[in-house]
Formats: structure tokens, C-alpha cells, sequence
């Protein structure tokens, strides 16, 4: 059979369109296409029988230049030839470009899978002497509906529905028509696309568009002609989607053991389900044991960036223990823990561990033999065996600290295989984790199937960072910079900044694959969830890098970023100093920071440099030293004294790069500093200048081509919706980003993204957005009102139109107000918070509104244990709540 393409794309001198067909096992095959306008291109090529006998062809096209890749299609939908023409022996096939379209996400398996799932279908063989083959996308379709074509003349239906020519859905949201080019008396032939409705065969939706028309060439025995033409347009809504958003942890059912689980996810999807709702988004579930205490509660500081935490595991769905004693012992703990307001992680953990040991030696090596077992670990050994190894090597030295171990500091490669083979002692060490996270697994993935029946959405939450303990930091320390900590400059939730602690990237490393770790990472995620939230998708611009000696947020700098020479920063009018870059300490700073204590400070802490000048001793001329002279000093005076000396290590104009000594960095928030106050007036006028510049003009295109170095590629690596965490420090270059990748921004309304407006105006929501009222690093709705009066004044008599003083603690109804207001906006996406809908309901809510923050990111060790204060199963009986809620619903036009 030969294959002839054509395709029209403009391209610039030196440009060449190239055609790749995907083969058996993802092997492409290049065919270099021919132009003679720079528009027009060609390719002919021979398929082989074997390959005919597929029954269909994928493939796409890209370009390159001097045979390098430009650029390429989108991956999101590749081209597909149906070869079910029996007699053919030429096809020529009339294909455009597919750039990623402005309604991607109607091609994301949050669309395709759970909300508008239909089958896809082979298309008929047909042994037509000529044929014409038409193909449309019509991504607007909904679950069940189906898509004809009528037209002009016999062959087509005369116009009339009840002859419409049914269609193929062959692959996702696209068509196929396969019609007797002999039936036609024209070779113009002129047509539209009809849609039924899932509902009933009368429904019957017409293309808005008019008419569509086809000139045939002329045509031979054994001549199929393909037309992919331009996308079917139906006037059909554009999805509006409400659901919940709540931390796996959090839930509970009477079944829970003291912590949400796997199968506590199954009962919140009906919940969300029940109530109209098409999505659960939850907090990362990845295993995060370092200490084996209460501090490994964080859920985003992982040891494994695909090892799921043990505690989700639902031990109702495994195996009982034989001994009954032992199944009672777990049982009363069980009752125990439950009843408990708030999680008990050390206890918790402690318990289902213990459990799993003990279900692992009754069942472990009747499970591991198993086919279902093995199919699993031939598919994830690559990063289970050293997740397990990890595991056993942490327990064994009593630390995750791999550093600190006496023995296997870096990976062993050469014990992997041994730790792969059931039949060496290596494996036997490591196997039980191998069987705790099959079990995890396979909970996971039914839960995300379940999800899928219930056409709910389920959206997972991938972390910017990785522990600097951990499995990947151990086994590919080429990807980290771990001189350095990641976080956050100053905002809203940490006036110091954040420190996370994880290492940054090292982008340079990532970049030579393809970014293949992160590939893989979000491939893994796939398999648990339709959608995601990009954690800190600014990391992907530009990480806050703080040095390692320092604790505060205050001493950090972007990186990747354009340092300023001495020569540029003088530009500015301000001339540079060197002490710039040191703590700025001189007497009058002392007695404003310490007043009575200056003295103590000065002898204890500090040296005399010049006039009135000082230095920190070399045994605290850092905030990681000053913290470590500390520790244990639990008063709150030694606590007042190391956070002002911690303060002090920070009072400087400028830092310098990390990579090149001689470019430097404007310290962030300095304005607030000693160092600040002590310039001239014109010198601060200079700075500020600089500043502004620096900040928020000068690195922007930078920044915009290192995102589109990464962002790409992640986005293009799976079918999951994507949705960015796009908070902070906002430069101007990440809506350009967001916009081109098809991103679903977040939208806060008491964080708007506009800096000329207090509260964001929710009718100006770009559709392409998730919007929320709160997030698990912020106070809740209700705390929120409380927190500062005249903001919740302001927002009550400018937002919500009310007159009069706002009611303290907010009452159900106006939270109602609030929530209904969310509900209407354009975002695709509005989610809210488990608390946010249950501040609608006095009687459902907590009766403290503080019990139900899940985090502080001020403070850097913060105990994650919030749990819901009523049951899934109380809450599903709760009619009168759930009526509320499905009617705000669908009011909001979101059912």
C-alpha cells in the first residue's frame, strides 16, 4: 500500500517538516517531507504488509533544521490512519498541524475518563474500489453521545437526521467516516456533522457552522482519499466542575484506623459523587517516613517520589491475622485511635506497621508468588528495589541520613539484582516493603478506578521538592544541588520567607534526558489520578535557593537568574560597597534590636570591626551556626535572643551569586532592614529602582525560556489535566506560560493576582483556572473572617454589598453567600475545601474554627493531624446539609 501525505504549514529558511510513525513498541520511523513553496509539504512512503495488517498507522509530524528538533506537534493528540479499506492500494492523506488547541483539556483523561467516557471503536473494514475517509474531532461530546454526518445527495443522507451516516469514535474525541466515493454523483461533496444526544435519540445538535464542502480529486480503482479536517463546533456549555478539596489523611470513616486510607477514598467519592460534585482533590500521598515520629506528618517532603506512605494502607481490605488475639489487640487499638479528634501519627504509623509485619509473615510468601505480584514488580522494580533498600538501610542505622550511615552511603548498583531475586538473602531483607507497597498499590488504583465509575475526578498534588533524605537524593545525587535548601521569598504566609529544606534541582543535569526523572515521576502519577497540581509551579521558572548555613527564608536568591555586576548596579546611581554583602551591625541597630542586652550581645556574640561597626564571632556568623548554639535553650527569652541574632546574620543589602562571586543579588525585603534605613535618600531611590527591575522586569524572559525547557515536556508526558500552584511572587512571564501550555491557573480572591485591587474579582476568572477560597497552607474561611476585622469588614461591605458592621464569627449564611459567589464564577474548576463547605452549616461545622487549620507554613515543623470531626458515613446521612450543598450546586449551573 502506498502512502502519500500532504500537509500545509508555513516554515522559515533552513526548516524541514519531517513525518514520524510510530511502530510496535514506540519505535519511530523518520520520513524527511519535500516543499517546493515553504507551505506545501509531501511524503511518499511504501507500507509494509505486516504493517497493513495493524489496521491503523499512528504518527505526527515535527520540525527540525540542520537535523535538529524545532519544534513538534502536540502530543496530546497524534494523528491516526485507519488502513480498514480492504482494496485500497494508494491513500492519500490531507492532514493540518495540530497545535495544542485552546480546549485541551478536553482531551485530559480527567474528560475522557471520568466525566465524557465512551468507547472507542475499530472502525469497519470496507472493500469499497474507491473510498473517501473523513475525520473530525469533536471534543464537546458528552458521555454516551454520538456523532453522524448528513449532507447533500443520496449518499449522504439527503439532509435528512434519519439517514445520517454514523461515525467512528476511533480514538479519543475524534470521528472517522468511511464513505463509497462511487455513491457520489459530485466530487464536491457538502455535509455537516450532526451529534445525538446521550439522553435520546431526538435530541439532535446541528454544527453551528455552516455547511462544510469537500472537492474530491479524481479518482482511480483502488484510491482512498483522507480529509482531517477542522474540529466539529456544537453549541454545548463548557464543563463547569464543584468538588472538595481534602487531605487523604483527613478523612474518616467508622472503619478508619486513626488516618484516612485508601479505602476511606472510596467513601468520599461517593460523598462527592451523592452531592453533584465531579471532583476530589487531595494532598500528596507519597511515603514520607524519615524519623518514624510525628515530623514525618509533612506530606510534602517525600523520601520516594513513587512509594506511597504505608499509612493509607486499608488493612479492612487485607487478609485477617489467624491469631485472635492478635486481630482483637488491633481491634480495640483500632477503636482507640479512631475515636481520637485529631491524628496520633507516631501511634498510628507505629500500629499499621506493626500490622503489616505481622500480616506479611502468615501471607507474604503466598502473595509474592502470585501472578498479579510479579506483574507489579516487573513493572516498578527500577525504583521499588532501591526504595525498599532504602527502607531496610534507614531502619537498620537508626537514621535516613544516608551520609551517617556506616555502610551503603551511595546506592550499590551491583546489589540491585540480588535484591530483585526471591531467592538471594538480599531479597528477603528488603521484600517486605516490596509487599507493603503492592498492597498500597493496588488499593491506590482501584480507589482511582472507582473514582473513574463514579465520574468523579480524581486530583493529586505533586511536590516541587524531595527530601534531602531520601531515596532519590541517595540513588541520583546528579540531580540535586544539596549545597543548597528550596523555599520561598517572604509573602503572605511567612513574612521571613520559607525554608523548606529540600535540595534544589540541578536543571542542567535534569536537562540533558529530557528531564526523564520528571517523565517518569508524573507517569507514575497517572496511574492514581486524572489531574494534578503542579506544588510551586514558579520552581519551574525559578527556585528560591537559600544557602545551607542559613535558616531564614530572608539570605535566599532565585536561581536560576541574572546577577547584577558591580558596573550594573552603580548604573543605577548607587554606589557599590563591599560590606554590602555583610551583616550590617553597628551600635544604634544593637540597642533598638536588644536595648538593655547590647552590651551582653556585643561581648558575648560579636567582635569590633571599625567606628561603630561590628561582626558576628566566627562561631556565629551564621544562622545555622547561631541555631545550633541554641538548641535546647527553650526559654522564651533564649528563643527572643537566637531569632535577633538569626536577624542580624540577615541585615544585609546584597548577597552574592552562589555560582559567580562577582554578581550579586538584592536582598529580598531589605526595605524592612537596618542596612535599608542607614542609606541616603537618594541612595534608596536607587536601590529601589534597581529592586523593582530586578524582581520583576529584568529576569522575565529568562525566566520564561528556562520554564519552557521544562514545563513542556511534563505537560506533554501524560493525559492528566494540568493545574498550576501559580502563588507568591508572580513574575509577568508565568501567565505567558500558563496561557501557552493550556494551564489551569489558581485563582484566591483574598490573594488576588492584581495588585491594584484588594480581592480579586471572581467574574474576571479566566476559564481555565481552579478556583478556591482557602488552601491547606492558609487559614480556613472562617479563621480567615476572625484573623483581622477591618479586612473582613472591608470585604463584607465591598464584596458581599452588605451594609452595617460584619457579624463576628461568621455566620452559615454568609458563608453560604461566599461559597455561592465561587460556585458562579467562570473557573472550570471551583474547589473547596472540606471546611469551606462545612462553614455553610452551623450545626455541621466545627464548633472551634481553629481545630480545623491543617498547617502553618510559619512554622517550619508544624504537626499535620487534622481529621474530619464527623464520619463519611455521618455525613452522607446528613440530608439537610447535602441538600444545601447540591442545590448551591446546581444553581451555580456546575451539576
Amino acid at each position: 500500500m502506498k502512502l502519500k501525505f500532504y500537509l500545509d504549514y508555513n516554515t522559515y529558511f533552513g526548516e524541514e517538516i519531517v513525518l514520524n510513525i510510530v511502530g510496535a513498541g514506540g519505535n519511530v520511523s523518520k520520513h524527511a517531507m519535500t516543499t517546493v513553496n515553504g507551505h506545501t509539504w509531501t511524503c511518499e512512503t511504501t507500507l509494509a504488509p505486516a504493517a497493513h495488517s495493524a489496521r491503523s498507522i499512528e504518527y505526527y509530524y515535527s520540525v527540525e533544521c540542520d537535523g535538529r528538533l524545532e519544534r513538534h506537534e502536540w502530543a496530546g493528540k497524534r494523528h491516526l490512519l485507519d488502513l480498514a479499506v480492504s482494496k485500497a492500494t494508494r491513500v492519500t492523506i490531507f492532514d493540518h498541524w495540530i497545535d495544542i488547541p485552546q480546549d485541551s483539556y478536553h482531551y485530559s483523561s480527567a474528560i475522557t475518563e471520568c466525566l465524557a467516557h465512551r468507547d472507542t471503536v475499530t472502525v469497519p473494514a470496507t472493500d469499497y474500489d474507491t473510498t473517501v475517509m473523513l475525520k473530525v474531532c469533536a471534543p464537546q461530546l458528552r458521555a454516551g453521545d454520538r456523532l453522524a454526518l448528513v449532507g447533500s445527495g443520496q449518499a449522504l443522507g439527503s439532509w435528512s437526521v434519519l439517514k445520517a451516516i454514523a461515525m467512528a469514535e476511533h480514538s479519543r474525541n475524534e470521528w472517522v467516516a468511511v464513505l463509497d466515493a462511487s455513491q457520489l454523483k459530485s466530487n464536491v461533496i457538502e455535509f455537516k456533522f450532526v451529534a445525538f444526544s446521550n439522553r435520546d435519540d431526538k435530541t439532535i445538535l446541528w454544527e453551528v457552522d455552516g455547511n462544510r464542502t469537500v472537492t474530491l480529486p479524481e479518482l482511480k480503482k483502488g484510491d482512498c482519499v483522507v480529509y482531517e479536517l477542522p474540529t466539529a463546533g456544537f453549541p454545548i456549555g463548557d464543563w463547569r466542575i464543584a468538588g472538595t478539596v481534602v487531605p487523604v489523611f483527613s478523612l474518616k470513616t467508622a472503619g478508619s484506623f486513626g488516618v484516612g486510607d485508601f479505602g476511606d477514598l472510596k467513601h468520599m467519592i461517593d460523598y462527592v459523587a451523592s452531592t453533584g460534585q465531579k471532583a476530589l482533590q487531595v494532598l500528596p500521598i507519597n511515603d514520607t517516613t524519615i524519623t518514624h515520629t510525628w515530623t514525618d506528618s509533612y506530606p510534602y517532603n517525600c523520601v520516594s517520589i513513587y512509594a506511597l506512605h504505608p499509612q493509607y494502607i486499608d488493612l479492612r481490605q487485607l487478609p485477617q491475622l489467624a491469631d485472635a488475639s492478635r486481630r482483637q489487640h488491633y481491634s480495640k487499638l483500632q477503636a482507640e485511635l479512631n475515636a481520637l479528634p485529631k491524628i496520633d501519627y507516631e501511634r498510628v504509623n507505629q500500629a499499621k506497621l506493626a500490622y503489616m509485619e505481622e500480616l506479611y509473615k502468615q501471607e507474604g510468601a503466598k502473595t509474592m508468588k502470585t501472578a498479579e505480584f510479579k506483574q507489579y514488580f516487573e513493572a516498578n522494580k527500577q525504583w521499588l528495589v532501591p526504595y525498599a533498600a532504602f527502607c531496610h538501610y534507614r531502619d537498620l542505622y537508626g537514621t535516613a541520613s544516608f551520609g551517617k550511615w556506616p555502610e551503603h552511603r551511595t546506592f550499590d548498583e551491583s546489589l540491585r539484582a540480588a535484591m530483585a531475586n526471591s531467592r538471594t538473602s538480599e531479597y528477603k531483607k528488603v521484600a517486605y516493603w516490596y509487599y507493603v507497597q503492592y498492597n498500597l498499590d493496588k488499593q491506590m488504583r482501584q480507589a482511582h478506578d472507582y473514582a473513574r465509575k463514579r465520574h468523579v475526578i480524581l486530583k493529586g498534588d505533586i511536590p516541587i521538592g524531595v527530601s534531602r533524605d531520601g531515596v532519590e537524593t541517595w540513588v541520583e545525587p546528579r540531580y540535586f544541588n544539596l549545597n543548597g535548601q528550596a523555599g520561598a521569598p517572604p509573602d503572605a504566609f511567612a513574612t521571613d520567607g520559607q525554608n523548606w529544606g529540600f535540595p534544589t534541582y540541578n536543571w542542567d543535569e535534569m536537562l540533558k534526558d529530557g528531564c526523564a526523572w520528571w517523565v517518569k515521576r508524573f507517569t507514575k502519577m497517572a496511574q492514581y489520578f486524572d489531574a494534578y497540581r503542579i506544588d510551586h509551579v514558579l520552581g519551574f521558572f525559578r527556585i528560591w535557593e537559600i544557602p545551607i548555613d542559613a535558616v531564614s527564608g530572608l539570605l535566599g536568591q532565585f536561581s536560576p537568574a541574572l546577577g547584577m555586576t558591580r558596573e550594573q548596579i552603580e548604573g543605577y546611581g548607587l554606589h557599590f560597597q563591599d560590606y554590602f554583602t555583610e551583616p550590617f551591625i553597628t551600635d544604634w541597630s544593637l540597642e533598638r534590636t536588644f536595648h538593655d542586652r547590647a552590651g551582653e550581645v556585643k561581648e558575648k556574640y560579636l567582635e569590633h570591626t571599625w567606628g561603630d561597626r561590628y561582626r558576628l564571632k566566627p562561631d556565629y556568623d551564621t544562622q545555622r551556626k547561631i541555631q545550633q548554639a541554641f538548641k535546647g535553650r527553650d526559654s522564651q527569652d533564649d528563643k527572643n535572643l537566637c531569632t535577633a541574632l538569626m536577624s542580624l546574620a540577615a541585615d544585609v543589602l546584597f548577597v552574592r551569586d552562589r555560582k559567580d562571586p562577582y554578581k550579586f543579588h538584592p536582598r529580598i525585603a531589605v526595605q524592612h532592614a537596618f542596612v535599608y534605613e542607614s542609606l541616603y535618600d537618594s541612595d534608596k531611590a536607587a536601590f529601589n529602582k534597581l529592586y523593582d527591575d530586578y524582581f520583576y522586569r529584568r529576569n522575565n524572559d529568562f525566566w520564561y525560556r528556562e520554564a519552557m525547557k521544562k514545563l513542556p515536556k511534563l505537560v506533554e508526558a501524560t493525559r492528566m489535566l494540568v493545574c498550576a500552584e501559580d502563588l507568591g511572587m508572580v513574575p509577568a512571564c508565568v501567565p505567558w506560560v500558563i496561557n501557552e501550555l493550556r494551564i489551569l491557573s489558581l485563582e484566591i480572591q483574598s490573594m488576588p493576582k492584581d495588585n491594584h485591587v484588594k480581592f480579586g474579582v471572581l467574574a474576571n476568572n479566566p476559564y481555565r483556572s481552579v478556583s478556591t477560597i482557602s488552601t491547606h497552607d492558609m487559614p480556613t474561611m472562617r479563621q480567615w473572617w476572625d484573623e483581622d476585622w477591618n479586612i473582613a469588614q472591608e470585604y463584607y461591605n465591598e464584596v458581599l454589598w452588605k451594609q452595617g458592621p460584619a457579624p463576628h464569627p461568621m455566620p452559615g449564611w454568609l458563608a453560604e453567600q461566599v461559597v455561592a459567589n465561587h460556585l458562579n464564577c467562570p473557573s472550570m474548576l471551583c474547589l473547596l475545601s472540606f471546611q469551606d463547605w462545612t462553614a455553610i452549616d452551623e450545626d455541621e461545622r466545627l464548633a472551634d474554627e481553629n481545630d480545623e487549620r491543617i498547617n502553618v507554613p510559619a512554622i517550619p515543623r508544624y504537626y499535620w493531624r487534622y481529621r474530619m470531626h464527623k464520619s463519611i458515613e455521618q455525613l452522607m446521612a446528613d440530608n439537610s446539609f447535602n441538600a444545601k450543598v447540591k442545590k448551591l450546586i446546581a444553581q451555580s449551573g456546575r451539576l
